[in-house]
């Protein structure tokens, strides 16, 4: 059997003798959103380290399947029309209906492990008891359990002399704690596959039950911010990071920050940094600051709110075809000053991202963040530690 890489080492860590790509350097590759997206999905770093209770997914037997998926990708990125269309066909809304779209279709199409069933429920007397979302067999004919969940927590402060904990990180919207989330994944879900309400659908096993989590940790930043929180046991040390500021920090943080420009990011837009290409002239005057009122806050965190299907700043909007792309679409950025007294509901936090300058006429972004209210900070640490 072939050596798989460390649970909790960087997903995007370079491998030595193959010339496996670091995330970073594969991302620069690709065009296409979705792809992307997908890119990001498999390649970058976990939010979790393996735990005894808790192993983690790793899609790859060894470095030359790692390899071979860089690969395959950038021949998708060429032509990307299969993806967009099987994406197209779900209309997904919501952030992590989405991811598991992208993994299915991965798992179903790339070049290793298969796909063997997706969404299996369980059921007994009638009651749904939960459903197993991915089944794979790798090459080394090993079989796979996987959850997937793709997380944005903000990290809401510690107490002096407290030690760290998942529970201090929590949704935006004060819905979701990082330490219920992973509970209920080990106590729940990956137990999904041991039960004998499992066996009775024929999927002949053993199955190994792994954790896929992927997302972002955001810090407090600006005046507010106090040192540098220690990380929980639990966490990779290379996770994905980003920022908060409250409204009262927001303009001397962004004048700080030496970027072009700043827009926010729809929902669906929340998975690989984003990269916003050159648009052609618009034929007819554009209302910037009109446009970026449309989908500027965050809404229901389960991506069931208004802004889930609505549009982008800068998107055209009578008419327009809803795909997946539409939905995706960032807008050119705006000004700080813009961007803020632009948010139409001020009592929500609003994910942003911070652009620079291509040199080609488009922007990529540098860093990605939230506005919160100024009394956000107060209720997550309520919620982080009741």
């Amino acid at each position: 059997m072939r050596t798989r890489r460390p649970a909790d080492a960087p997903s995007g860590q370079s491998a030595a003798g193959c010339g496996r790509p670091p995330f970073d350097a594969l991302y620069e590759r690709f065009g296409d959103p979705a792809v992307r997206d997908l890119a990001w999905l498999l390649f970058s770093a976990d939010l979790l380290r393996a735990q005894p209770d808790a192993p983690l997914a790793n899609p790859w037997a060894g470095d030359d399947e790692a390899c071979a998926a860089a690969a395959w990708l950038t021949q998708l990125d060429r032509d990307p029309a299969p993806l967009h269309a099987a994406l197209d066909a779900t209309r997904v809304t919501r952030l992590g209906r989405y991811a598991e779209a992208l993994l299915g279709w991965y798992l179903a199409h790339g070049p290793a492990p298969r796909l063997v069933a997706a969404n299996v429920a369980l059921r007994r007397a009638g009651l749904t008891l939960g459903e197993c979302d991915f089944l794979v067999q790798t090459s080394d004919a090993q079989r796979l359990h996987w959850e997937l969940a793709v997380k944005c927590y903000l990290h809401a402060g510690l107490e002096e002399g407290v030690a760290p904990s998942l529970a201090d990180f929590v949704g935006p919207n004060l819905r979701d704690r990082f330490d219920l989330k992973r509970a209920h994944m080990v106590d729940h879900q990956l137990r999904l596959s041991a039960r004998e309400e499992f066996a009775w659908l024929g999927y002949e096993g053993p199955w190994l039950a792994q954790m896929f989590v992927k997302g972002w940790l955001f810090y407090r930043a600006g005046k507010g911010a106090g040192a540098t929180p220690g990380d929980p046991p639990e966490l990779a040390a290379r996770h994905g990071r980003g920022w908060w500021v409250t409204h009262a920090d927001w303009a001397d943080f962004a004048e700080h920050e030496g970027v072009d420009g700043w827009s926010a990011l729809p929902r669906l837009a929340w998975l690989a940094p984003r990269r916003i290409r050159p648009e052609p002239p618009r034929s007819e005057e554009f209302d910037e600051r009109a446009a970026f009122a449309i989908n500027s806050q965050v809404g229901d965190p389960q991506g069931n709110g208004r802004d889930a299907g609505s549009h982008a700043p800068g998107e055209r909007r009578g008419g327009e075809e809803d795909t997946l792309a539409a939905r995706t679409a960032v807008a050119a950025p705006v000004t700080a000053a813009t961007l803020f007294a632009s948010l139409t509901r001020p009592h929500e936090p609003a994910m942003i991202a911070a652009f620079v300058a291509d040199g080609a006429g488009g922007y990529v972004e540098r860093s990605r963040g939230f506005i919160v209210p100024d009394d956000w900070p107060a209720r997550a640490r309520e919620f982080a530690r009741p």
